[in-house]
């Protein structure tokens, strides 16, 4: 059984609801077939954030850590390929925080690469008539923060773990009719599909 930390974030800006922690919560309460999961809740805060992810997987030592954030301009689950050094905030964090052009770890790597294999998440959400995308940014706000700052921690620990970052849309119930979003109940599944084929086992 795999041991899987699953990473989301709570409210920030004009999103009152955060899909991504909808998901989480909603796979830890149920459970996904092969993993034993662990969930934690990121606070849309730029240190604090990747602070308590890489806290957390020391704590855990998980197999795979994915981690969940939204793209409200999407309205398919897009696996990233890549996150980069650059902290580049169009609007702050919930802190205040809104840096220009900072490293996200002064001194490391322009870029990693995810772990995870996201064409084969993107295949199996396509045999489920999901949308889903391969993409090549996640920007420059939080999900790109927490998401270089895990992958540096785990190639400088050395620990054997996939990992990577998967954007949501926005769910379909709270955002206008028309807006880029996805039903909250294809979201669970889709994640749920995107696990399964990181970890190589059959959703429920």
């Amino acid at each position: 059984m795999a041991r899987l930390l699953l990473s989301a974030f709570g409210p920030f800006g004009e999103h009152a609801v955060n899909a991504s922690a909808e998901v989480a919560r909603r796979l830890w309460e149920e459970g996904v077939e092969g993993c034993d999961l662990v969930k934690i809740e990121l606070p849309t805060v730029r240190r604090e954030s990747a602070d308590l992810l890489l806290h957390a997987f020391d704590r855990v030592r998980p197999d795979v850590v994915v981690m969940l954030g939204i793209a409200a301009e999407r309205d398919e689950i897009t696996p990233e390929r890549v996150a980069i050094n650059v902290d580049d905030y169009a609007i702050p964090d919930n802190a205040g925080n809104q840096p220009v052009d900072e490293a996200v770890v002064a001194g490391a790597p322009a870029a990693y690469l995810a772990t995870l294999p996201v064409k084969r998440i993107v295949a199996a959400l396509a045999d489920a008539n999901i949308p889903s995308r391969v993409s090549n940014s996640a920007g420059t706000y939080l999900c790109n923060h927490v998401s270089y700052a895990m992958l540096h921690h785990i190639e400088r620990s050395g620990a054997p773990c996939r990992a990577g970052f998967i954007h949501l849309p926005q769910m379909s119930e709270v955002v206008p009719e028309g807006a880029p979003s996805m039903p909250f109940a294809m979201l669970v599944v889709g994640v749920t599909i995107a696990i399964g084929a990181i970890t190589g086992t059959a959703p429920r």
